[in-house]
């Protein structure tokens, strides 16, 4: 079971917004757009989708009712994004939920004026999405994460699972230039660990299996998967591969992990898109996304497979099981 949960919201926090507070404006029913690169017709995907609608039921937003949501899906092809934000501006939503870095700066591209509630974003301050995380300064706000930290945690987890491990493939989507920044500081911490790191890339779904034969014809210890919607996606096909060849595979989602991945060390998908209703209610409350301050995690859970561990032949240390927030067995 896990043992900690998603929390912490930086620089006072969101019940500082003084605008937030008071009722339901009354009468409107009002318009959300959603951007999102998973398909909503997977069980992961819908799973996140029903967190959102439950944080907003919590907060009294009931679709049908007061709410309305404009779901939009890029489904793997990033390039789709652009037209899916200059939609929902046409529908003159009243605010937008992104869901990656790439839905979050097209919804930016697109709109200046329109409130963009942006979810699982790494370094939104790096990226150019907002001026500062305790107070953004224009009309994105929402959930960053901590990839490029995480990422680097990662790696020395990889290590304290294969002390040996010299050569690691990296897969990652290229597209996406907040994986730049992410690929940067694992390529940092690699050289202080021994690490080599073989950078493989995808850029859309028809990569794959040109990255997956040129990972073949080489020798890796480990795969590891930088964060990425696109990755996410396409969690099964890369497990599958790895399962193949035999690979231990360090996850930036437990998703993938519970589709048989080895490790993982993350964030919890479900609880950013549950909490980024709470962002959703105080500004159509009336709060400024300006004045929102971006909340980041302060607690993470690693999720290890040990069934596929007994499967590669390998032993989990006895220290990082116990630190282990969910084991599958």
């Amino acid at each position: 079971m896990d043992r900690r949960t998603f929390l912490g919201v930086i620089a006072g926090g969101l019940l500082a917004a003084p605008l937030a507070a008071g009722a339901q404006p009354a009468g409107k029913v009002y318009r959300i757009g959603y951007i999102s690169n998973s398909p909503p017709n997977t069980p992961e995907s819908s799973r996140l989708h029903e967190a959102f609608r439950q944080g907003l039921r919590e907060r009294g937003w009931v679709e049908g009712r007061n709410a309305v949501i404009e779901w939009r899906f890029a489904e793997g092809r990033m390039e789709r994004f652009p037209d899916l934000a200059a939609d929902l501006v046409r529908l003159k939503v009243d605010l937008i939920v992104t869901t990656g870095g790439p839905a979050a700066r097209a919804a930016k591209q697109a709109t200046t004026t329109i409130p963009i509630v942006a979810v699982a974003v790494s370094d939104p301050v790096g990226q150019g999405f907002v001026a500062s995380l305790a107070r953004p300064g224009g009309n994105v706000t929402g959930l960053a994460t901590l990839f490029p930290e995480l990422a680097v945690k990662r790696l020395g987890l990889l290590k304290e699972i294969l002390p040996g491990v010299s050569r690691v493939a990296v897969l990652w989507n290229a597209a996406n230039p907040g994986n730049v920044i992410i690929l940067r500081g694992v390529q940092a911490a690699a050289r202080t660990l021994g690490v080599t790191l073989q950078s493989r890339e995808v850029r859309g779904p028809d990569d794959f299996e040109a990255a997956f034969a040129k990972m073949s014809r080489e020798r890796h210890d480990a795969l590891m998967i930088l964060d990425d919607p696109l990755l996410f996606q396409y969690r099964a096909s890369i497990v599958d591969f790895a399962a193949k060849k035999r690979l231990p595979t360090m996850h930036p989602f437990r998703e993938s992990v519970e589709a048989g991945g080895l490790i993982a060390y993350s964030v919890n998908l479900a609880e950013l898109n549950r909490r980024a209703a709470e962002y959703v209610d105080k500004i159509l409350k009336g709060a400024d996304p300006a004045e929102l301050p971006i909340e980041q995690p302060t607690e993470f859970e690693l999720v290890i497979n040990l069934k596929t561990a007994k499967a590669l032949g390998l032993t989990i240390p006895p220290s990082l099981l116990q630190r282990a927030d969910h084991v599958i067995e």
